[in-house]
């Protein structure tokens, strides 16, 4: 076995998990539907991926829905369990893509399960209300008790929405709020701004701009598709704002071997920051924010320092600019810690930082002097779901309980550790192992290898997803232990050797 060099300690790993993700002992679970059996032992497969069922499915899938490029397989999720994903066809996959990162316990997990079927939590379920104006009886509490103890230092309050991209949607338009209050400096709205905005004119929409990096993906719908740079795929053909884009550190891994080089293109990076921003201000044309994520996720998990943020914190401050870090994939406690950001060591902490995903509601934290000067203008119908509440209640409870931020730490390493090894043994296929926790990402070398290095893992039991032009990205859920980590590594072992 490849990885038996790395995990000599797999029993002790595996003794503390508790028994609904293994065979050796179920906990009760007479009140809950059988979907909340235990985890599985192994992958198995009974046809390719996808198989005869699935395809069938999409055909018929096609009739109603002809966007269907992007559909892999079609899911049992009552038959899915904990790390594992079982498709249409019966075929048991480790899984490493976990609903694109969104699966913080997996699936099935007994207290989602639980929180969801309990009968008080049923009528918030039931009457999905209108956030912004008719606020359900207990919900202040729950933002209390729930959502700020998980809240970036220095970030006093937080707004609720409905997705990643309509996160950052929001919160950029909440700067720009911010900014154009901030310029205006206290004097009152005049009678040309209210027109001129009713006709998309200067002074009522004035000349802003909002800086992004190169690489970056903050969501799809047209405001946030200004600021994408990651895939032609997403923007080809919907107009864009000029809008400046810096460009993003490329660095050299392993990262403590290329100190040196790695601080020289950070600097880089920061000085055309600089430049961008006076460059546009020169013109006109402010920037009024910037929105950076901690790793560049859909880019091809392009990582920069601590160093690097610092002095983005920095140039914001020095420029008067509000600076946003986008953790809708990277928050929930994959790297490690609740949001990568907490890693940072900022004196001055991030203006907002956005989620989603893994923490089941979307939204953003903020700073008090974001805050909107009137009602209306942050606002949608549902502003966010009581339900997902609900969701994330219980999976940092599960969090808390069963240690899961040190168990990503340890599962991180040995994935890690295993990845080197790999590319190491198989350099014509493997680079560029990196990672912070268990997000973590491998390069191949080109996008037909990595393509098909993804369609032969799911023929082996493990299903993973692809970023950037090249990257296998790695995003299971936070109960993967070390025992699956060496399932994970032993399928790509057998993958590279087959291409010798």
């Amino acid at each position: 076995m490849f990885t038996s060099k790395i995990l000599k300690n797999t029993a002790n790993h595996f003794k503390n998990v508790p028994a609904y993700l293994h065979n050796t002992g179920p906990r009760s679970l007479t009140a809950l539907p059988k979907l909340m059996g235990q985890e599985y032992d192994a992958p198995s497969m009974k046809t390719n991926c996808p198989g005869p069922k699935s395809k069938e499915l999409l055909t018929r899938y096609e009739k109603t829905n002809r966007n269907i490029g992007h559909v892999q397989f079609f899911v049992d999720l009552e038959a899915s369990r904990g790390n594992y994903v079982v498709d249409v066809d019966g075929n048991r996959m480790l899984d490493l893509f976990t609903q694109i990162s969104s699966l913080p316990l997996g699936y099935n997990h007994p207290a989602i399960l639980e929180a969801m079927q309990d009968p008080s939590n049923l009528v918030t379920i039931a009457n999905r209300p209108a956030l912004g104006v008719h606020l359900p009886n207990g919900y202040t509490e729950k933002l209390e008790e729930i959502m700020m103890p998980i809240a970036p230092k220095g970030l006093d309050y937080v707004q609720t929405m409905m997705c990643g991209s309509c996160s950052n949607e929001n919160a950029v338009k909440q700067v720009f709020l911010w900014y154009r209050r901030t310029k205006r400096g206290g004097a009152e709205v005049t009678q040309e701004e209210m027109d001129t905005c009713m006709v998309n004119e200067a002074p009522g929409s004035p000349q802003y701009t909002f800086m992004s990096f190169n690489g970056s993906f903050h969501g799809r719908t047209v405001g946030c598709l200004s600021l994408t740079h990651s895939k032609m795929i997403h923007k080809l053909d919907v107009p864009a704002m000029d809008w400046p884009m810096a460009p993003f550190p490329s660095l050299k891994y392993p990262l403590d071997m290329h100190t040196a080089e790695n601080r020289a293109e950070e600097d880089r990076c920061l000085a055309e920051v600089q430049r961008l921003i006076d460059e546009y201000g020169e013109k006109g044309r402010d920037v009024a924010g910037m929105i950076v994520e901690p790793i560049q996720a859909e880019g091809g998990d392009n990582h920069a320092t601590p160093y690097f943020f610092q002095g983005l914190r920095n140039i914001c401050t020095q420029n008067g600019v509000g600076m946003i870090v986008d953790e809708v994939q990277t928050g929930g406690g994959c790297t490690g810690t609740i949001f990568a950001c907490d890693q940072w060591g900022l004196d001055n902490p991030p203006d907002l930082v956005t989620f989603s995903k893994k923490l089941a509601m979307a939204g953003y934290f903020y700073k008090k002097e974001f805050t909107p000067d009137m009602g209306y203008r942050v606002f949608n119908t549902w502003m966010g779901e009581p339900s997902k509440m609900i969701l994330l209640e219980a999976i940092l409870k599960t969090i808390t309980q069963e240690n899961l931020l040190e168990n990503v730490k340890v599962t991180g390493k040995v994935i890690l550790d295993g990845l080197n090894e790999l590319q190491d043994a198989y350099p014509h296929v493997f680079s560029k192992a990196r990672g912070n926790g268990t997000f973590i990402a491998l390069d191949c070398v080109d996008n037909q290898k990595a393509t098909l290095i993804s369609s032969l893992l799911k023929n082996e039991g493990v299903n993973l997803g692809l970023c950037g032009s090249r990257t296998l990205r790695f995003r299971p859920a936070l109960i993967f232990k070390p025992f699956h980590a060496e399932i994970l590594l032993d399928a790509l072992d057998k993958v590279a050797k087959d291409m010798n």
